[in-house]
């Protein structure tokens, strides 16, 4: 790939490795800074890590995580990032509106998704994406959820395209991040949060006489569960945090 000649479209279905390695090093940089940043700010660290960087060799996988606060997604990425993963976000096709938006979340590997549509060409640049070995970080609940009274509208897409690229999903959850804003204030404080990795599931831990729409049905539901009953545990072990 040329510097000046690839369009937003072109970086996402590009392998990561194929980047021009000014935009690579840059992303490196910036993934130091934000890093660094969200580790004074919120002294995250990964409980669990082992079950999280754990590969299926020539596959990459599905992370999937609760979505409280757009502050968490400092964290998550870079963690993954510097554990040695290649990620590509799947993000809101309404943020590609902005041009500067658009390029900056291509040039990190991001592939935008038309939230309630078989988004085909979405689903074809991730699956080929794991199938390269390259890992896809999903937020299921599509929009930030700040309590555990809000019952989410999951998106089960992760599940069909950890399907069509044959990958396990690794769930993540979150807790803390939601009150690092107070209300009816925009300035983000200094706050201990906190991120727990899970087992991962794969498709073949269905249980057997199954068919494949209620297996697939099954794929979403116990990723899912796996990531709630971690958000719960941490809620249980910090008493006021979400």
């Amino acid at each position: 790939m040329r510097l000046f000649k690839q369009t937003p479209e072109d970086y996402y279905s590009a392998p990561y490795a194929e980047f021009p390695a000014l935009i690579r090093g840059t992303v490196v940089v910036v993934m130091a800074i934000l890093w660094a940043f969200s580790k004074l700010m919120w002294r995250w660290k990964v409980e669990d890590a082992d079950l999280l960087f754990e590969r299926q060799e020539g596959r990459g996988s599905v992370v999937i995580c609760n979505h409280t606060s757009m502050a968490e997604l400092l964290a998550v990425e870079t963690a993954l990032f510097f554990g040695g993963r290649r990620i590509r976000p799947i993000f809101k096709s309404e943020f590609a509106k902005s041009k500067i938006v658009r390029w900056a979340f291509s040039r990190v590997g991001g592939i935008p998704v038309e939230r309630g549509t078989a988004d085909m060409k979405c689903l074809r640049a991730a699956q080929h994406a794991l199938q390269r070995g390259e890992d896809v970080l999903i937020f299921p609940e599509g929009t930030r959820i700040r309590s555990r009274e809000i019952k989410p509208e999951v998106h089960g897409g992760f599940a069909l395209i950890a399907q069509m690229g044959k990958a396990p999903v690794n769930p993540l959850a979150i807790c803390g991040w939601s009150d690092i804003t107070p209300a009816g204030k925009k300035l983000m404080r200094p706050k201990k949060c906190w991120i727990r990795a899970g087992k991962a599931v794969s498709l073949s831990d269905a249980p057997a006489g199954l068919k494949r729409t209620e297996r697939l049905a099954w794929f979403e539901s116990e990723a899912m569960n796996r990531v709630y009953k971690m958000r719960d545990e941490l809620c249980a072990e910090h008493p006021g945090r979400f």
